[in-house]
């Protein structure tokens, strides 16, 4: 009997779900595409990797395909190690992306659709029985020209998976039989000069080596030597040839293939090799995104967001909050509204945000948290915004209702929950940038998560940051201790109308160091135009009061916008004087150097720590921190005492290898601050707020 055409889409069993998904949106002719087997294992299962280990099998996809398509072999990402009854198998659990190179020939038409099927056999085990489920998958692959976009649901985390799997990396090896035990030595590449940390080797064949016996070793300036214990084959025929298989360590995870010979120079002598604990091999490559994962990355999301609040980020916006509280404190109704208004605009911008930055990076763009204040007419404009704010606040004119309107909207005097609403969007757009404690793991883990989940991390986010306000809007008897409504609410509105002039200010600094002289010039004279077209408005707005049209007034205000406009455009698109910024040296601070992956290992090549300050101009938390911990007298004189280098990488304006670094680590935005000892096996990160004293302990190890 003719079997069924396979179905497109997940195919499951009890015990697991398969999807063959796609890392680009589409394919072009001539190139190749890289597919991928999506594993989701139920918890309490696990497949197997290319060596499955001590027992199980690996998976195995058998393809049908169009003529000319050409599918290549599964590139495995590092499996962990999972020990049974003194067993060792080598395996995936969670969820996995087995991603698969295809060529597509040059003759493919574009516009048409090519089917792929593949028959995937996974080998599922417990710890009590094993299970072979197959399943038949298939994805219709669009054919158009040129560069396709990263697809939206998976690109993501194929990419990382791509990224992170072992390859080749210039690393010599050695392996000798030495006292029935097997010495495989490793060195060069990226081994050279540091401790490797912990390190795991995963031979290709089984029966090369005892999976479950430990490997203890060594390393030394040029590599490592790990004390392997001989497998049946190896102990029934001996070493017959190369032994090949992949390298874990904590500096990466690389291909190597082992000569038979004596062990290499420089790979013992500096200490002994921490054990590798079981389970962690896959170290985000492999596993994903599970259930508790998710609920965990959620209930970060909210904390942080609680957290952020107290960030300096925030100070311009507690401004607009306090105006608010002040203006709807003895209505229970509006106070209500405005809570409900204030909490739809934080979640609102923070979903309009979070899916420009998931679309951004699904179409290959290296972006990060607070990318919007990296677009210098963001910048521009966001100036003007606030500008445009602290005139209303300070009485030049008016929106809505009159000024002793104390039933109208808490900002900006719009109508009804609309300032409530627009001050959340303020909110996040200014205050976001800037990360908070917990928020580095919650926004970490969105990124690589698919979009429905992810969207739910950064609204978790954005009601932890309007939870006090929803929360204080929602308790009458706290807003019941403000005065009553008077002149002493407009007297408050002018005051608070000053730390929104100081955010214009900021916003038009960080727009400079973005831009040049020549475009911040442009921008003073958009905001002197701003100004004067709002004042001539709300001259307009009292002529008419009084009982006059106005017109003239109303006329110049809006020839005056225009223009303010027109000059803020040419501002922003004004064309960057290069350099922006460079790191300069603080009067009585460190001397600062440039950031790179090469300035780092040159200085942990001379045996010199350092200590990397990731930073942005719109990041007032950064700037807080270098003011006060980075670049005061006593820092410095710490770091000359650890022969410390410092090193600054300015994410002002985009930089991808900075975005690279910081996902590296598993951040989206800044502050970051890693601190590199020689011999370590990777960088301490020390914390977002920092203290001076925090910085100076952190140091005394590091040069000892």
């Amino acid at each position: 009997m003719a079997q069924p055409a396979a179905m497109a889409g997940p195919q499951r069993t009890e015990r697991i779900e398969a999807e063959l998904v796609p890392m680009s949106a589409w394919a072009a002719p001539g190139s190749t595409a890289v597919i991928a087997v999506k594993q989701t294992i139920q918890p309490g299962w696990h497949t197997y990797w290319r060596n499955p280990g001590d027992s199980g099998g690996a998976t195995t996809l058998t393809w049908t395909a169009p003529q000319g398509v050409r599918p290549g072999e599964i590139v495995w990402p590092l499996p962990q190690r999972q020990r049974l009854s003194g067993l060792m198998n080598y395996g995936y659990s969670g969820e996995v992306w087995l991603p698969v190179p295809v060529e597509i020939p040059a003759t493919a038409r574009p516009g048409t659709v090519l089917p792929l099927t593949v028959k995937a056999l996974f080998l599922v085990c417990s710890a009590e029985m094993c299970v072979p489920d197959e399943l038949t998958l298939r994805l219709d692959l669009p054919v158009r020209e040129g560069a396709a976009p990263l697809d939206a649901r998976h690109g993501a985390a194929i990419t990382r998976v791509l990224e992170t799997a072992p390859r080749p990396a210039g690393i010599e090896a050695r392996i000798v039989m030495d006292n029935g035990a097997l010495m495989l030595s490793a060195a060069g590449g990226p081994l050279a000069g540091r401790d490797p940390g912990p390190s795991y080797f995963f031979p290709f064949e089984g029966g090369v080596i005892d999976h479950p016996a430990a490997q203890a070793g060594a390393w030394g300036p040029r590599g490592l030597t790990l004390r392997l214990q001989p497998g049946g084959a190896t102990r029934a025929d001996g070493l017959s040839g190369p032994v090949a298989g992949v390298l874990a360590t904590a500096q990466g995870a690389f291909e190597i293939t082992a000569e038979p010979g004596a062990a290499l120079a420089g790979t013992s002598g500096s200490g002994d090799l921490e054990a590798a604990p079981d389970g962690d091999a896959a170290a985000g490559s492999a596993a994903g995104t599970g259930p508790a994962i998710f609920v965990q990355a959620v209930l970060f999301a909210i904390l942080g967001g609680l957290i952020l609040n107290l960030m300096p980020c925030v100070f311009p916006i507690l401004a607009m909050k306090a105006a608010a509280l002040a203006a709807s404190a003895h209505d229970a109704r509006h106070a209500r509204r405005d809570g409900l208004a204030f909490l739809a605009g934080v979640l609102t911008t923070f979903l309009l945000l979070a899916g420009g930055l998931l679309a951004l990076r699904a179409a290959g763009e290296a972006v990060g948290w607070g990318f919007q204040l990296q677009s210098p007419p963001v910048t521009a404009g966001l100036a003007l915004l606030m500008l445009a704010v602290a005139l209303n606040l300070s009485g030049v004119f008016h929106v809505g209702a009159g000024l002793q309107g104390a039933g109208s909207g808490p900002l900006a005097r719009l109508p009804g929950g609309l300032g409530a609403f627009f001050t959340g969007v303020l909110a996040v757009v200014v205050a976001a940038p800037c990360t908070a404690p917990f928020m580095a793991f919650a926004l970490g883990a969105a990124l690589v998560m698919p979009w429905p989940m992810a969207l739910l991390v950064f609204l978790g986010l954005g009601l932890g940051l309007a939870l006090p306000y929803l929360a204080l809007s929602l308790a009458p008897g706290l807003l019941s201790r403000l005065p009553r409504p008077g002149p002493w609410m407009d007297r408050l509105k002018g005051l608070l109308a000053f730390p929104l002039y100081a955010t214009a200010l900021w916003l038009a600094w960080v727009f400079s160091r973005q831009t040049g002289a020549d475009a911040l010039a442009l921008l003073f004279a958009a905001s002197v135009l701003l100004a004067l077209g709002l004042w001539l408005a709300g001259g307009a707005q009292a002529e008419r009061a009084a009982g006059r049209r106005g017109v003239l007034h109303l006329a110049t205000g809006v020839v005056a916008l225009v223009l303010a406009l027109g000059a803020g455009w040419l501002a922003a698109v004004l064309p960057a004087e290069i350099p922006v910024t460079e790191p300069g040296d603080s009067p009585a601070g460190p001397r600062a150097a440039t950031w790179s992956p090469a300035a780092v290992e040159a200085a942990l090549a001379e045996g010199r720590p350092v200590l990397v300050n990731f930073t942005a101009d719109w990041c007032v938390t950064c700037k807080i921190n270098e003011r006060t911990s980075l670049t005061s007298p006593a820092v410095a004189a710490a770091l000359e005492r650890a022969d410390a280098v410092y090193l600054v990488g300015d994410w002002t304006r985009r930089d991808d290898a900075i975005t690279t670094e910081l996902q590296r680590h598993g951040r989206s935005g800044v502050p970051l601050y890693l601190l590199y000892s020689p011999g370590s096996a990777g960088p301490r990160i020390l914390p977002q707020l920092l203290t001076e004293g925090v910085v100076i302990e952190a140091l005394k190890p590091a040069g000892d």
